[in-house]
């Protein structure tokens, strides 16, 4: 390795992020980074080669791939333990996901070989920072299993995800994908497909599932997809009517009169206001004043 260049530890694997379309979007850690290691593990050298040509880096590189990964990680490995510090790189966004990246990093981390990022974009955080849903607590799925009992039980596990839903999804299975989403979670959940993040063609679109359905049922779909999906509503409420009265009894001593009351909780629970008012009525005002008690701070 070039000893001019003192920034980078040797026997070390960097995980590069590398721009998603846009090469303006590479940072300038990550141009010195492979211009100073002595290989760049690359999942498609051709692809990486383009991003190497701009930046004018003539660093060697490695094919990195889900298809030759089981006999590249030994010589890689093999690299490292000599001395060499590698950088390793996906064809876009930051290596390891969705992609086969994180086998390289576990065997370095199982060899005691250091591993140092170096961040970059990612198309999944991306396209929820610009979604408009919920961006606090979230999950990312990456693909869904393409069939079978796989995918059915994967839709299912996910109906109940309170957290938003960020995956991956290839264009020639977007349909499909769009049609299995509103069939196990409902047509009405909120959406958000990005595509060609970055990109001349960048697109965001938004949405219901039913309405996207019926969108690309018809479009031709072009590029990579990353879909943002509205997290199931929680619960709340138990509709018994035990339950529901326990709930009116809370509302009426915080004041409300009982067509207040009853009208806050038909709304939350998504009821009739006739059978919640209906419920009220059997509540006697000794009831709720016992509950305003029960839930008055101590002095």
């Amino acid at each position: 390795m070039d000893s001019t260049h003192k920034s980078l530890s040797a026997r070390t694997l960097y995980v590069v992020g590398t721009p998603l379309g846009n090469l303006e979007d590479m940072t300038f850690r990550a141009i010195a980074t492979l211009k100073q290691v002595d290989a760049i593990a690359a999942e498609d050298t051709r692809h990486t080669g383009k991003l190497l040509h701009y930046f004018q880096i003539s660093t060697p590189q490695i094919s990195y791939h889900n298809h030759n990964r089981l006999s590249r990680i030994p010589e890689v490995l093999d690299r490292l333990q000599q001395g060499q510090a590698i950088a390793l790189v996906s064809d876009a966004g930051m290596p390891g996901i969705s992609d086969p990246g994180y086998e390289l990093v576990r065997a370095c981390h199982e060899a005691d070989i250091p591993v140092v990022p170096v961040p970059g974009a990612s198309a999944a955080v991306t396209a929820l920072s610009v979604s408009g849903l919920p961006t606090d607590r979230f999950v990312f799925e990456g693909f869904l299993p393409i069939k079978g009992k796989e995918r059915r039980d994967r839709l299912e596990t996910l109906k109940s995800e309170t957290r938003t839903l960020i995956l991956y999804e290839a264009p020639h299975r977007i349909v499909q994908t769009l049609a299995d989403f509103a069939k196990h979670w409902g047509g009405d959940r909120a959406i958000v497909i990005a595509r060609e993040i970055t990109k001349l063609h960048e697109e965001f679109w938004t949405g219901t599932l039913n309405d996207a359905l019926t969108i690309y049922q018809t479009k031709k779909p072009l590029g990579e997809y990353t879909l943002v999906i509205a997290g199931a509503q929680p619960t709340q409420i138990d509709l018994t009517d035990e339950s529901l009265r326990k709930e009116l009894k809370l509302l009426l001593s915080q004041g409300m009169s009982r067509s207040q009351a009853s009208r806050e909780l038909a709304n939350r629970a998504e009821l009739s206001r006739r059978r919640i008012y209906q419920l009220a009525l059997t509540i006697s005002d000794q009831d709720y004043l016992e509950s305003a008690a029960d839930i008055a701070p101590n002095d």
